[in-house]
């Protein structure tokens, strides 16, 4: 096994490491080699080696049992939300998924939006509509689109849902460059998204929901000509 680069030595370490786990190559609850066999096999100290091993735990592939070893967690049936990123840079087959949960989640939250929503909330969606026609640049129009998707999450006064619009926005961040098709033309984006928040103005929770799989369909059809 080659040695790895002084340098980066932890980062490097980790990365292979986490691929190794997602690969496969070290299975859902199987152990780890012991320190010594491994820290030798990629010509690194053991001191080196806890660092990443440190890393790996913290987000959700290892744990460690004093006096047993470290273990492959079994992240899909245990792990959470948070893992996406790191998954969705391993492999981008996740995309697929996330846009499922992402039009489901969606449509839910502006059919909540509209009979939940203040008065005051209202105006906040139309400032934010606003700011999507006003964005300079495909990156400052996805940014406020993302903006005015966590002020309808807002306005359904479920602080889960906002967690949960969070989530899935982190989740493609690591691909975001890929998927800004929808957002170079700040017009076109802000003419998309009036249906919905109009909709949510109106209190018409059976139209919002509609609005909003339209706009959803719409811009994930844009994403995946952007991803190929």
């Amino acid at each position: 096994m080659e040695t790895l680069p002084r340098e980066t030595i932890v980062d490097v370490l980790e990365g292979r490491l986490r691929e190794d786990i997602l690969n496969g190559r070290h299975s859902a609850g199987s152990y780890l080699p012991p320190e010594r066999t491994l820290a030798d096999g990629y010509g690194v100290t053991r001191t080196t080696l806890k660092h990443a091993f440190g890393r790996l735990v913290q987000a959700g592939l290892l744990e460690t049992r004093h006096g047993v070893g470290t273990r492959v967690r079994d992240y899909l049936r245990l792990g959470g939300a948070d893992l996406l990123p790191m998954l969705v840079r391993h492999s981008p087959d996740w995309i697929d998924e996330i846009f499922e949960v992402r039009r489901s989640i969606g449509m839910l939250i502006a059919e909540r939006a509209a009979v939940r929503a203040t008065a005051q909330q209202h105006e906040e969606l139309r400032t934010l509509l606003a700011a999507v026609r006003e964005a300079q640049g495909g990156d400052a129009v996805q940014l406020a689109d993302v903006e005015l998707h966590r002020g309808l999450a807002r306005a359904t006064g479920n602080r889960v849902y906002v967690l949960l619009t969070n989530t899935l926005f982190n989740a493609y961040l690591p691909v975001r460059a890929a998927l800004v098709g929808p957002f170079t033309d700040p017009d076109a984006a802000h003419d998309r998204l009036e249906p919905v928040v109009e909709a949510v103005r109106s209190g018409d929770a059976a139209e919002a929901r509609r609005a909003a799989e339209a706009y959803l369909t719409a811009t994930e059809r844009i994403m995946r000509d952007g991803i190929r």
